[in-house]
């Protein structure tokens, strides 16, 4: 069966990672490999040059292909559902939609999802609170274009970062983690001052190619995230 030069990039990416290519091994050459998922020689070769960009093989003019003496480390990320993550807390959670409407995309969220230009997508904007007390401010933009069917859910009754979760998976995630200053209004939502540094999670994410939403999770001042390596 064909391959594109993305699915050969993962498959012998998962082969690394799954330690059936352990470092320093030597690769079959680019024919052997076209032959294997065939394809053509070129489609090997951009999957060859994206993995040594990324630092996953070494390639050398007349050495051939390695995997690289470095150890790699299997990073796994799991979108957290807000509700659920405060009531582990043993806090109450509450819910409410600050906005939501149909609105041509700024041109710096179309550049996040890859697209050439600005289109029209579902904005949403909600306050997630344990306690009664701010906890997240989501500032999201939904694809409606892959996501018809969240146009016919009541934003207001669910949250869009619980029914994503539950409704549409997704084959690809971008994660940033950053601060900002707070502008007026998430001062006002968080209970924070004006220009005070809040914590941001950024997420974007896709289902093959097509865009699926992307969100600013800005949460409330004194956050923690914490995380496991395995």
């Amino acid at each position: 069966m064909n391959s594109n030069w993305i699915a050969i990039r993962d498959e012998i990416k998962r082969r690394v990672l799954d330690r059936e290519l352990l470092p320093g091994a030597k690769l079959p050459n680019d024919q052997e490999l076209a032959e294997e998922f065939q394809c053509s020689r070129t489609t090997v070769q951009r999957a060859m040059l994206d993995l040594a960009q990324s630092g996953t093989v070494d390639r050398r003019r007349k050495g051939g292909t390695t995997v690289t003496l470095h150890p790699i480390t299997r990073t796994t990320f799991d979108i957290p559902i807000t509700r659920l993550e405060i009531e582990a807390a043993g806090k109450d959670y509450s819910y409410f939609l600050v906005s939501r409407d149909i609105r041509v995309s700024p041109p710096r969220i179309a550049s996040a999802f890859g697209l050439a230009e600005p289109t029209e997508m579902l904005h949403v904007q909600a306050l997630h609170m344990a306690d009664k007390q701010p906890y997240i401010f989501e500032d999201r933009w939904i694809v409606h274009a892959t996501t018809p069917e969240v146009l016919d859910v009541d934003l207001s009754r669910e949250s869009a970062n619980e029914w994503l979760i539950r409704n549409r998976p997704y084959s690809d995630c971008e994660v940033r983690f950053l601060a900002k200053r707070a502008t007026r209004q998430e001062a006002e939502l968080l209970a924070s001052d004006v220009e005070e540094a809040l914590f941001v999670i950024e997420r974007t994410t896709w289902i093959n190619d097509a865009p699926i939403t992307m969100v600013r999770a800005i949460a409330k001042p004194g956050y923690q995230l914490v995380a496991r390596a395995r």
